[in-house]
């Protein structure tokens, strides 16, 4: 049981549906509460086909497939996330519409690089290390969708509080990108370390 819940919490943590929507406050804002649950359904199922196939074939797709290490991935991985991090400390929340695509792009926007990434693709191997080629996309499965159900939950409490206490709103969404930032920022560095090193031990 404790070895389930590893690998499920990992990845849910990395998920993380409270950071995510700081993300996704311009769509929370902008977009109706249904065709915002259409975008985020289309965005879970490309994150979940990603991560069940990684947990599945491991590294074979970057050593056999793409004949590059996993390493390298992470470096690239973490620089991207670093620009991010850089963006939201000195532009916040306005710098997430340009790290999206609009319209029809939106949901695999969402997917990438908001929900797949470095690290939930990492958690997404150990996974299928851990649990086998059965049981780890079950739990990626139920994780994924735990993730979405909380995100579609806030997205109708933030139009229900919106309206009655927009201060309150705007307070906490500057609060949690502002965490977001650190967050982001830290695990960047991170990953580039962990590639760094994963480089040097195989070079």
């Amino acid at each position: 049981m404790v070895e389930t819940l590893k690998p499920a919490l990992l990845l849910f943590m990395l998920l993380n549906p409270f950071l995510l929507v700081v993300y996704l406050i311009d769509l929370f804002e902008k977009v109706p509460a249904q065709l915002f649950d259409r975008i985020m359904f289309r965005a879970t199922v490309i994150s979940t086909a990603v991560f069940v196939v990684f947990a599945l074939v491991g590294d074979v797709i970057f050593r056999d497939l793409l004949q590059a290490r996993f390493a390298s991935f992470q470096v690239f991985g973490g620089v991207v996330f670093l620009i991010i991090g850089l963006r939201f400390v000195f532009e916040g929340n306005e710098a997430i519409p340009g790290l999206r695509g609009e319209g029809a792009h939106v949901a695999g926007a969402i997917a990438m690089p908001v929900m797949i990434g470095p690290g939930t693709i990492g958690a997404s191997v150990l996974a299928g290390e851990n649990l086998g080629p059965i049981m780890a996309p079950l739990v990626i499965v139920v994780v994924v969708m735990m993730s979405t159900l909380v995100v579609l939950a806030l997205k109708r409490l933030h139009d229900w509080v919106r309206p009655r206490n927009e201060p309150l709103v705007e307070r906490y969404i500057e609060a949690t990108g502002r965490i977001t930032a650190l967050v982001v920022g830290t695990f960047a560095v991170e990953m580039i370390l962990t590639g760094l090193n994963g480089w040097w031990t195989t070079r």
